[in-house]
């Protein structure tokens, strides 16, 4: 029959029925969610979504999900226990989702603990009337239908989830004991009050009851990010993966590794922590790609006790374990029972060495059991729907004849007599009327000018860019804006631009039409066109560019994009904003000491992934500092250069587990629209996914006025040049910072820099505050 219970976590009533034996002292812990990356709770059993989640990740303290469908579930498992009989009388957790949102419980029970955990039962409990907050849910094994058996209970599951595609958090998982306080034991400490919810028991199983929570792949690596691989150093598992400089090359794209050898002594290695595989997993399964001939080592090391800083090795080389290779691309599997010696119950690392050529490597993991088997990179979420924004009909009449800007018989100036040229480093070929660019560095841009000063374009509002072209389009057209002075000499240059994507606007593979109102900037003030944010390293060939009065007959434009606000500069007069990038953790406590001191508001950039390291103390810090009223800010998860990753779910994934890293350490009301580029690379598509992601239309993407060039002169014999640059761009009335605490040398100058904008008499604040945004905090 159905019983409806009232559930009001922290009264005693809820856990007072112990039973005769009360052994237990204090609440067990589960789950905390710190050992995430390493597929164990707390008790040392796996835990995951066997891939049912659209997304999964976990922080220490919780771990948050988005449900695909009703038949994604989340699991806990252990050893089986005899919670009752030990004085364990409820379950207890914290969850957050959605506003009316239900879900249901699933507790698995076996006869006695002596018999095959396969052989479970499953009892249901349903928990309804979410709030949308953080809420605390004890569930006493009464609360469960079937009268499950709890002296033999093996297994969590969170199921029948009422809403798909959207967040959903589950934390601090805890067996509570007779006699105690739910929270007591658990290590952590809910920062919301404890909540009444209703719960109902149902005796009919929810649609998308999970499996046996017996095993899912241990994912090593699947090579998601270039940039968190090389840039950061991390794996999948948050452990250190590197091949310390050995290789030529290490490319990440599209889920594979290339590795590219210097010689034979270059290797790659890839850190588990320490995994207890004796009872779960089998052996490491990946695809290779590789030529006929090609051979190397693989090598796996364990610890004699976690933690432990000596590592044994046991290594086969690519012939001992029978691989040969053909070209293709084969999935290939490495039994841990191959390596004699092994101590599977602390592994800690594989290392591949001995290369006699180059090799692509797919998503490696742990397999389970000792049939080999593949992991599947799983689907994405729902792609954010695009934000459209509206332009104005220009009430001027069109241009009676096209402005023939460039068409390249000169390699320095344009058909206007005006400068054109390109960054250092890109591929610039001019010859036969024809322009030819080639990068393979996103970050680079040509530049063709209107005028040497301010260029008023308002009469070309109604007209249309037009560029003929051939070969790749996978790039970024901008629009660049004066300051306010017209002067080049003055910090912002430009002040700033709007940018398009050249593939929404090409009315065939050789012609790109874009209606000029389409950037978003002070036409009076223009100054000229660039082509940036290449994103293949195909070549693109330009013969004309110009602006025309109309675009071909028949031809409807694409909706203009939403693309946020592109900023250098305060807008507040006599402001300042100190805009500071992570840098290395050891450096973070003498940062925050400083700016403590000088008693000045500022805002810091954080990269994601190392902010849910919870060793390197960055999470504590910047929680600290926001309690005290400074800004936290977004910059990515894994700091790849934005503009050139190669699809825009690379982007989305960087931006949304950027927001997920920030609401995991300061809760969802924290997330900023602010967001600076990592090395400053924009172009449009990252633009447009910002303001997709962020459901903004006009988030602000933060660069900078004022740099202390710490990336060129911090590590060099002449670090005091970080205050030359420093004064310069001060002097040229830069008032937005980028810096990184990445060397005691910029460390030590930061006290300086304060001073020295001090005595210009500007105000110091947040990047918000300086923006005078109506959501930042008022001044003090």
């Amino acid at each position: 029959m159905q019983l409806d219970l009232h559930l009001v976590a922290g009264l005693t009533s809820l856990w007072a029925a112990a039973g005769a034996h009360a052994a237990c002292s204090s609440n067990l812990l589960v789950d905390d969610f710190t050992r995430w990356m390493t597929g164990t709770n707390n008790l040392g059993w796996g835990n995951g979504d066997d891939e049912t989640m659209s997304g999964i990740a976990g922080s220490p303290g919780r771990v948050v999900f988005v449900p695909r469908d009703v038949n994604s579930y989340f699991y806990e498992s252990f050893e089986c226990r005899q919670a009752a009989s030990d004085g364990y009388t409820a379950v207890q957790f914290t969850i957050e989702g959605p506003a009316g949102g239900y879900f249901v419980v699933e507790a698995q029970t076996t006869a006695n603990c002596g018999v095959d955990r396969s052989t479970y039962k499953s009892s249901w409990a349903f928990v309804e009337g979410l709030n949308g907050q953080r809420q605390t849910i004890v569930l006493p094994f009464s609360a469960f239908s079937d009268n499950p058996n709890p002296d033999a209970l093996v297994g969590l599951v969170w199921s029948g989830f009422s809403h798909s595609g959207v967040q959903w958090f589950v934390g601090n998982v805890t067996l509570v004991c007779s006699g105690t306080s739910p929270t007591q034991g658990t290590g952590t400490t809910t920062r919301s009050t404890t909540l009444t919810t209703t719960t109902r028991v149902t005796t009919t199983p929810p649609a998308g009851t999970s499996q046996p929570p017996s095993c899912s792949h241990l994912l090593i690596d699947d090579w998601q990010s270039q940039s968190r691989l090389t840039f950061l150093g991390y794996n999948a598992m948050g452990q250190a993966s590197s091949d310390d400089g050995t290789m030529t090359s290490v490319v990440v794209s599209d889920n594979r590794l290339l590795l590219t050898p210097r010689n034979t002594n270059s290797y790659f290695y890839s850190k588990f922590g320490c995994v207890d595989a004796r009872t779960t997993y089998g052996g490491i399964s990946f695809r290779v790609r590789a030529a006929q001939g090609t051979a190397f080592s693989v090598t796996l090391g364990y610890v004699s006790a976690c933690g432990a800083t000596t590592m044994q090795t046991v290594t086969r080389t690519t012939a001992q374990l029978g691989w040969t290779f053909d070209g293709t691309e084969q999935l290939y599997s490495l039994s841990l029972s191959a390596f004699t010696g092994l101590d599977t119950s602390k592994l800690a690392m594989i290392y591949l060495s001995g290369f006699n050529a180059g090799s692509v490597f797919g998503p490696m993991a742990f397999y389970c059991g000792s049939t080999p088997s593949e992991y599947a990179i799983p689907t994405g979420s729902a792609t954010p729907t695009l934000i459209t924004r509206s332009t104005n009909t220009p009430d001027v009449p069109a241009p009676t004849q096209a402005l023939v800007i460039d068409t390249f018989s000169s390699p320095t100036s344009n058909n206007l007599g005006e400068w054109h040229g390109a960054d250092e480093g890109m591929t610039v070929t001019y010859g036969n009327n024809a322009m030819t660019l080639q990068t393979n560095n996103s970050g680079l841009s040509w530049y063709t000018q209107l005028q040497g000063g301010c260029a008023d374009v308002r009469s070309y509002a109604g007209a249309y860019l037009h560029i003929s072209f051939s070969g790749s389009n996978k790039f970024s057209v901008a629009l660049q804006q004066h300051n306010a002075q017209c002067d080049g000499t003055l910090k912002p240059y430009p002040e700033t631009w709007d940018s398009l994507e050249a593939a929404r606007y090409a009315v065939s593979s050789n012609d790109i039409y874009m209606p000029i109102n389409h950037f978003n900037i002070n036409l009076s003030r223009a100054i000229g066109f660039s082509l940036k944010g290449f994103y293949t390293a195909d070549p693109t060939v330009i013969t004309k560019i110009e602006i025309v009065p109309s675009p071909p007959a028949g031809y409807q434009p694409p909706a203009k994009l939403a693309s946020g606000r592109l900023v250098f500069t305060c807008s507040r007069p006599n402001s300042f904003a100190f805009a500071i990038d992570d840098g290395d953790p050891k450096f973070t406590a003498r940062v925050m000491d400083i700016i403590k001191q000088a008693d000045i508001h500022v805002t810091f950039f954080t990269v994601g992934l190392p902010l849910l390291n919870s060793d390197n103390g960055l999470a504590a810090a910047y929680l600290d500092m926001a309690s005290r009223g400074h800004q936290i800010a977004l910059h990515s998860y894994t700091h790849p250069p934005m503009e050139g990753l190669p699809d825009t779910a690379a982007i989305d994934w960087e931006y949304t587990n950027s927001i997920g890293a920030v609401r995991q350490v300061f809760g969802a009301e924290a997330v900023s629209s602010y967001f600076r580029p990592p090395f400053g690379n924009e172009g449009a598509r990252m633009r447009q996914r910002l303001a997709a992601v962020l459901g903004d239309p006009e988030p602000y993407i933060v660069n900078w006025s004022v740099d202390v060039e710490d990336w060129l002169w911090a590590w060099s014999d002449t670090p005091g040049k970080q205050l030359e640059a420093f004064q310069r761009d001060l002097s040229k009335g830069g008032n937005l910072l980028v810096m990184h605490y990445l060397h005691e040398s910029t460390v030590e100058l930061l006290p300086e820099f304060i001073r020295l904008v001090k005595e210009t008499g500007k105000t110091l604040m947040r990047v918000d505050q300086c923006m005078e945004d109506p959501r930042a905090p008022p001044l003090a």
